[in-house]
């Protein structure tokens, strides 16, 4: 069955439906990237999402009140907080990563967040970190475009965005060393 490619709507139908049941989420990947204005076309959402039973729970909650059939097998892999869940028992397809290549923790994630129209997205440099990490070939043909989308971003939206691999370089740095990107 051909599965319809990601739309901005359908990161709504998620965003709303998350934050009515208090779901702790970030969008991630090249769906999170377009929702900053990468042009570019994917065919699902990516939601880095926080691994708790709690939030499992009230994941399953929303996607059941979103249209998405969620079984019992399906069920216990979201509370548990699978590394990765696919979802294509719904009106478009989900997938649900707990523990994304490149990315630490979701609370540092989370905290380098941007929130722009509703939406919950993780920053573009922690986007790429994380499809660099992969290694998969369709993630490391997507980096030439995102850095070159980020700089641009990065113009338009100072100051710059930092990812956590940012932030550990510069603890690693002596003191009263400059940042060789400036």
């Amino acid at each position: 069955m051909n599965r319809p490619t990601f739309r901005p709507e359908q990161a709504r139908i998620i965003a709303e439906a998350f934050a009515a049941h208090g779901v702790d989420y970030l969008f991630i990947g090249k769906s999170g990237a377009i929702l900053l204005g990468f042009p570019a076309l994917t065919q699902d959402v990516d939601v880095f999402v926080a691994r708790s039973p709690a939030n499992g729970r009230r994941i399953v909650a929303a996607l059941r009140a979103s249209g998405f059939e969620v079984d019992s097998e399906l069920e216990q892999a979201i509370i548990a907080g699978k590394d990765f869940v696919q979802i294509k028992t719904g009106p478009f397809d989900v997938d649900l990563v707990f523990a994304p290549d490149g990315i630490a923790s979701f609370a540092g994630a989370k905290a380098r967040a941007l929130e722009i129209d509703g939406f919950r997205i993780a920053n573009l440099r922690d986007i790429i970190a994380s499809k660099r990490s992969s290694g998969r070939e369709k993630d490391l043909l997507d980096l030439e475009y995102l850095e070159r989308f980020r700089e641009e971003y990065e113009k338009l939206h100072s100051p710059a965005l930092r990812s956590a691999a940012d932030i550990a370089a510069e603890r690693s740095r002596p003191l009263g060393s400059q940042d060789p990107k400036s």
